[in-house]
């Protein structure tokens, strides 16, 4: 009699066990969704900040091409801006294949400050040139310019909120334990 006791206790045991480990899976997992979850509104957020770089990258090279002629005395100027966009361009392909790593994010918005520097001459120029000034092209490629500024802002902010939601996920304890197990990294902000 006292063995079937023992017996009784111990099958409750691995019952508990069983419940403890089935709870823990269930937990893992809804981890896991929530963040693949939040690692996929990253790439949402990705899509608008990767079509106004790509509509301010047209614009600008639709604003180098116009100036090659009346801006041929300010080949410094058209040179560094060309080479700002290259930089900007691989930074943003590499940013378009995993939106999520905090280097390629890092790489793009360093590159998009030195555009950004670097143009402010080009654009003073194309609005200054008489020749430039009155080119249609030109007025339009500034046209977009300006308003594809604002979009950017927008799209990076989107980007930057998506990002902070799924960094927070990731730090929060006990979420934070899985980072490694499933190789969760914190994403990189623009």
């Amino acid at each position: 009699m006292a063995d079937g006791g023992v017996q009784g206790i111990g099958g409750g045991g691995a019952i508990i066990w069983l419940i403890l480990l089935a709870v823990l899976g269930l937990w893992m997992l809804g981890a896991y969704n929530r963040l693949t979850s939040l690692r996929a509104a990253i790439l949402t957020a990705w899509a608008p900040m990767d079509r106004t770089l790509g509509l301010r990258a047209e614009a600008v090279q639709a604003l180098l091409t116009a100036g090659q002629q009346p801006l041929a005395d300010e080949p410094a100027a058209l040179d560094a801006v060309a080479s700002a966009l290259a930089q900007v361009s691989q930074a943003a392909e590499l940013v378009r294949k995993r939106p999520v790593l905090a280097d390629s994010v890092s790489e793009l918005a360093r590159a998009d400050a030195v555009l950004f520097a670097v143009s402010q001459r080009l654009w003073a120029l194309a609005e200054l040139h008489p020749q430039l000034r009155s080119d249609p092209v030109v007025q339009e490629a500034l046209g977009v310019l300006r308003e594809q500024r604002q979009h950017q802002q927008f799209a990076r902010q989107a980007f930057n909120d998506a990002v902070g939601r799924y960094n927070q996920a990731l730090a929060e304890f006990p979420t934070r334990l899985l980072g490694p197990v499933f190789r969760f990294e914190p994403a990189g902000k623009l």
